[in-house]
């Protein structure tokens, strides 16, 4: 949690008058930490302990305020400096405000009122700016790799080599996996690890929003571009500038707008519908489906020239049935995390548990898995989760059998069982559905009652 530090501040001031009424006032302040000097030269020694506010008289006895401020601006330009003069030039104000002041304030009667009033306004912008930097690195350090991504089996380190490839340029990358193996995690975690993590990442879930209007939210409009465009409005592609733009499900977009992305990427720069300019682009492309885009080409439903365009470094994101003990590391990470958040203390996976889901296939991935563990915990009536306390879903059930280990012969008894118990044990039905004879039924029933004799 981020926690307010004290803001330190340079008084530049040859004036006994204005240190006296200044050093006192501004240490009333328990959140101000201040420093005098009667000299120019005095600050400029004193920079590298990275002030954060600076009040500088104009007219020092030593150095010129343009000096100084150059000084200070050159080695410490976050500092924001309040010029305090004497003179009602008006252009020395707009020169000095142009090298970097933050504030004019001429000396006059309501001087120290302004002052204040400037030191207070620059103390907002300096908290706001030191909490954006705390969260940018809380987030940073979040999605780190191995905190974010976790496991230890073979198919998630090859995604862990692939991912330290792709934070280290600005190659476009191209996540595939199946729905819920975690593609906008993995986004995320390769722009906070990435040469831009202190730029915007803008996510946009193509399958989410209509086609009619996919092509306003990526690129923008210009007031009365169409009906209802009262005012003018930026893309996501502008949104991201100088960041990443993730492109969720890039398999649902129209055709007719994949021209129209295509052509942003080869040219990295975009007009606004309804507008004229062009919009210059430093954007880096993350795109994401769980389609094969390979075959979606053959079948004409997405260009050919674009998939190559988005290929960049491909990341595939192996389904959680296929990461073996990844599943209990992962269960035990959620579980962790929900106990906290839920204030439910210390909570356990029992071994019979532990079984019960390294033998389930996972259709759902870890979005299931999440919301399985999740439940448990809060169905469990002690502090360990037991074989009883997962549930999985009835249609992950059904779908279970194919990914379970067993003979041909075993396979073929158990899907039998399960269009019996659909169709309420009519053999006719049931035998239609498979495509095969009733007698070929009643065989197989015959052999599983003497299996079970």
């Amino acid at each position: 949690m981020y926690q307010q530090e004290p803001i330190k501040i340079f008084v530049v001031e040859d004036d006994p008058s204005y240190i006296k009424f200044l050093k006192y006032v501004l240490s009333l302040n328990p959140d101000f930490e201040v420093k005098v000097f009667a000299t120019g030269e005095e600050c400029v020694k004193n920079l590298h302990e990275h002030p954060a506010i600076i009040t500088l008289d104009y007219t020092l006895p030593d150095l010129s305020g343009e000096a100084v401020l150059a000084e200070i601006k050159n080695r410490i330009p976050d500092t924001h400096v309040i010029i305090i003069s004497a003179q009602e030039k008006i252009g020395t104000a707009v020169s000095l405000l142009k090298q970097g002041a933050y504030d004019y304030i001429i000396k006059d009667e309501e001087t120290k009122d302004r002052l204040l009033n400037s030191i207070n306004n620059a103390r907002k912008n300096v908290s706001l700016i030191k909490e954006i930097d705390y969260l940018k690195k809380e987030i940073s350090e979040k999605y780190e790799f191995g905190k974010s991504i976790i496991g230890t089996s073979n198919a998630i380190q090859k995604v862990f080599s692939m991912l330290e490839k792709a934070v280290k340029t600005n190659i476009t990358v191209s996540i595939t996996g199946e729905t819920g193996t975690g593609k906008e995690l993995v986004a995320k975690a390769i722009h906070y690890n990435s040469q831009r993590k202190n730029k915007s990442l803008v996510a946009v879930n193509i399958a989410a929003i209509p086609k009619e209007l996919l092509e306003s939210e990526l690129f923008g409009h210009e007031k009365g571009a169409f009906t209802g465009a009262a005012t003018r409005r930026i893309g996501k592609f502008e949104e991201a500038e100088g960041g990443t733009i993730f492109l969720d499900e890039i398999g649902e977009m129209d055709m007719s707008l994949q021209a129209k992305l295509l052509r942003v990427l080869q040219e990295k720069e975009i007009t606004r519908i309804g507008g004229n300019s062009i919009i210059k682009l430093d954007v880096r492309i993350i795109a994401a489906t769980h389609r094969d885009l390979a075959e979606e080409v053959k079948k004409g439903n997405f260009r050919e020239d674009l998939y190559y365009r988005l290929l960049g470094l491909p990341v595939h994101l192996p389904p959680l049935r296929d990461r073996g003990r990844d599943i209990i590391i992962i269960a035990k990470h959620i579980l962790s995390a929900f106990a906290k958040e839920n204030n439910l203390g210390s909570l356990r996976i029992s071994k019979e548990a532990q079984e019960k889901m390294l033998k389930y296939h996972f259709p759902g991935n870890v979005r299931e898995l999440k919301s399985i563990i999740e439940l448990a915990a809060v169905m469990t009536n002690d502090d360990e989760i037991k074989e009883d306390d997962i549930n999985f879903n009835s249609i992950a059930k059904e779908d279970n059998i194919i990914f379970e280990e067993m003979t041909l012969r075993n396979y073929t008894f158990k899907i039998i069982r399960h269009f019996l118990k659909k169709y309420d044990d009519n053999v006719l039905l049931a035998a239609k559905k498979l495509d095969i004879g009733k007698s070929t039924i009643y065989r197989y029933l015959k052999e599983m009652e003497e299996e079970q004799v």
